[in-house]
């Protein structure tokens, strides 16, 4: 081999080979193939030698970690080296062509054309991920409505996102979660988005963005890198951790947690469900989440949902729907935003398919579906003995009492009517419920109620507005 000259391709392959080789006996094979199976010897310029790997983070790391190790290994081979350049493939493979170098792999590290093909889509696989989910523009701090269910959530999260760099973070993790169509992800959305516009860097993904990126760094085995790359961000996002699956994604996604959380790095999650209820995650996740500020966006009430009816329907130039109409629809709609959407979807249809004015009577029909739908009130007995008190002005313990006056005897006998015919409690367990009483006691009780109501019109309409108050939506 050479000593005063540079060497011939020939020769640094051999080098390389040989090179590979010590790396290997010194680190280890797993170390040496998670780091080193997918690195090539590209090209001589010089007595400098060009390595390329496929990932800018692959390439830092062997930098930061291997560099002296590296260049000892290719000088014991090739004394005349006085320089080893790491690029990316796809810029070395940019100046092979402008220079007109030859730069063929070693032949023990060649990938096939199916092998690079694999490599490259993993590649890109991993960029996707690292850039994050798709983020929608109209979903910002400014296009979302507070009340009194999100205003904490709100303002937890606009006092993260607009928090100043290096100021200490008051809330870490922030987590927050809520049934579906309440607005987390509009919130975790508007975080990213603000938190880049303060110029930090952040990283928005689904919890099945990430499984997918943590799989795709697995079998490249690149995991070590993605994992580096997650913790060099500022502010992390996962939405809807409750679909993270996987023991070993799991374990992975606790490293990184707990990496940014130690390093005072933001981290934010939503969920449809408090940390202690993601039964499928590991209990050192749960804990770790449950040990920052957890939030619960709670559903909207009426003056929120029809101010959001106001702003989706002033989205739409030339559709005007009266007062009383949205009125009306934030009444019976309150489930969730996107029953709402559907709602203004349905009245915006109208007028534009039909040219049509939007009457209550023509939103009643339009809507129909969206109030049949929902599920009725699950009532609870609790709750008709604290309503049947409050209406007949006596207490719930008098109703679970043994006392036998007439001013207690018919709100006991009303409520344990109520509570046979809006659920589905036997009468011995109804009886339990009513200080104890026999299921005979309950029985004579519903008779006696069902009795009196066709004769008793006062004693019929306060049943009709019990039942009403207690069951609806």
């Amino acid at each position: 081999m050479h000593t005063n000259s540079a060497p011939s391709m020939p020769e640094a392959r051999k080098g390389w080979e040989n090179a590979c080789r010590r790396l290997r006996a010194e680190l280890g094979e797993a170390k040496f193939s998670s780091w080193f199976g997918r690195v090539e010897i590209d090209r001589l310029n010089g007595q400098a030698i060009h390595l390329t790997v496929p990932t800018k983070f692959l390439k830092q790391w062997i930098q930061q970690h291997f560099a002296e190790k590296v260049r000892a290994a290719l000088i014991t081979e090739m004394p005349s080296l006085v320089d080893v350049v790491i690029e990316v493939r796809s810029s070395a493979r940019i100046a092979e062509r402008e220079s007109g170098a030859s730069a063929q792999p070693v032949a023990a590290l060649a990938p096939t054309h199916k092998k690079a093909q694999a490599a490259a889509m993993e590649e890109a696989g991993e960029r996707a991920v690292l850039a994050g989910s798709p983020l929608d523009r109209r979903l910002t701090f400014e296009t979302f409505l507070v009340g009194v269910s999100n205003q904490m959530a709100h303002a937890a999260s606009r006092r993260i996102a607009e928090a100043p760099s290096g100021e200490p973070l008051l809330f870490n993790p922030l987590y927050l979660h809520s049934a579906v169509g309440l607005g987390k992800t509009h919130l975790a959305q508007a975080v990213a988005q603000a938190a880049a516009a303060n110029g930090r860097r952040v990283v928005y993904l689904t919890a099945e963005k990430f499984m997918y990126g943590f799989v795709t760094a697995l079998k490249s085995q690149n995991a070590i890198a993605f994992k580096d790359a997650l913790r060099a961000i500022d502010v992390l996002i996962i939405d809807d951790i409750q679909f993270l699956n996987g023991k070993v994604i799991q374990q992975e996604f606790c490293h990184v947690l707990n990496s940014l959380l130690d390093s005072g790095k933001q981290v934010v999650v939503a969920a449809d469900r408090p940390p202690v209820e993601l039964e499928s995650l590991d209990e050192r996740v749960k804990s770790r989440l449950a040990g920052g500020l957890s939030v619960e966006i709670g559903s909207f009430d009426e003056e929120l949902r029809y101010a959001i009816l106001c702003a989706r329907i002033a989205r739409h130039s030339g559709v005007q729907a009266p007062e009383p109409v949205l009125r009306y629809v934030a009444r019976v709609i309150d489930t969730n935003g996107r029953d709402l959407e559907g709602a203004v979807n349905r009245l915006v249809g109208r007028v534009m398919l039909t040219g049509a004015s939007v009457t209550l009577e023509a939103a009643e029909k339009a809507i129909s579906d969206l109030v049949r739908m929902r599920e009725p009130k699950k009532v609870k007995i609790d709750d008709i003995q604290k309503l049947v008190a409050g209406h007949y002005n006596v207490s719930r313990a008098d109703l679970l009492s043994s006392r036998r006056t007439a001013s207690v005897v018919r709100p006991r006998q009303i409520a344990m009517y109520l509570a046979k015919t809006l659920t589905l409690r036997s009468l011995p367990e109804i009886g339990r419920r009513f200080g104890g009483r026999d299921h005979t006691t309950v029985l004579h009780a519903v008779r006696k109620i069902e009795g009196m109501v066709n004769a008793d019109t006062a004693l019929a309409q306060d049943l009709e507005l019990l039942k009403r108050m207690l069951t609806e939506i």
